[in-house]
């Protein structure tokens, strides 16, 4: 129980910490740079997915065809 209760009270004195910080400019410059981040790291990991699932439909095609060719 005293583990939550630090974690909370650690999470919560890292929202104060980052609401200062957000209120500098340098500080936006440096949030909108983790943000930035981030929407580059998912746009990434959504490209990714697409290539994989186009891939796997690709496979799955593949597999339907050689099935209807041993059936005919």
């Amino acid at each position: 129980m005293r583990k939550l209760t630090w974690l909370i009270t650690g999470v919560g004195i890292g929202f104060v910490a980052a609401h200062f910080v957000n209120q500098t400019p340098e500080g936006r410059k440096f949030f909108d740079r983790i943000g930035q981040g981030a929407r580059e790291f998912n746009d990434a990991m959504q490209d990714g997915y697409r290539q994989g699932g186009e891939a796997l439909l690709q496979d799955v095609e593949e597999a339907l065809k050689k099935l209807r060719d041993k059936a005919e």
